[in-house]
């Protein structure tokens, strides 16, 4: 419990985390083959609704990868299941549970079998943006669940974030200098084509 702690101190903030060196060497062991993962902390049918959510908020294109083809799912499950708390792995599965009773009412039916449209309404349907009401928050605000937004809002954060300090896309898409030893003043645009650095 210790290390979970420990992690979670230096690793927490906002619900989720910021990228400490704990936090990325947890996030570079992530490395398993998409097709055959098993998640550790989620059920299979949540590790489903989360490979699928995170290809939608960050698709394939031409120049970059899939979240889950970097392996963002697995991190998120790794996550959860090594550093999180007990109280708020329970908020997290409360949301998964939230939102596959959304995806498929009838608890029967086979998670494998909601489209890519049934997500995508998923989330232009209960993702709110700043500003909007929540009326599921409104209509019971004492609970510590989290509402559908509350909960699809923090996974967006959560894939962005994990994204965006996988190694690949470090080294390879941002602008990568190991080694920084210049101090560099100008136009973003003009130093490295509009690209972020990545340290």
């Amino acid at each position: 419990m210790k290390r979970r702690e420990a992690l979670r101190n230096m690793g927490l903030a906002t619900g989720f985390f910021v990228a400490t060196p704990s936090i990325v060497s947890l996030l570079q062991s992530c490395t398993s083959d998409v097709k055959t993962w098993t998640p550790d902390f989620l059920t299979t049918e949540q590790g489903v609704v989360l490979n699928n959510l995170v290809d939608i908020i960050l698709p394939k294109t031409e120049d970059l990868p899939s979240a889950s083809e970097i392996n963002v799912p697995q991190f998120i499950d790794n996550y959860i299941n090594k550093v999180m708390l007990n109280k708020e792995q329970e908020k997290v599965k409360s949301g998964f549970n939230k939102i596959i009773s959304i995806l498929k009412p009838n608890t029967g039916d086979n998670i494998n079998k909601v489209t890519q449209e049934d997500y995508m309404a998923l989330l232009d349907n209960h993702m709110l943006v700043k500003g909007e009401v929540d009326e599921e928050r409104q209509s019971n605000p004492e609970s510590e669940d989290p509402t559908s937004s509350e909960f699809l809002n923090s996974l967006k954060w959560m894939t962005i974030n994990t994204y965006i300090t996988r190694e690949h896309i470090g080294e390879n898409v941002l602008v990568y200098d190991p080694v920084p030893s210049q101090y560099y003043c100008g136009d973003l645009q003009e130093l490295t084509g509009g690209k972020s650095y990545s340290l």
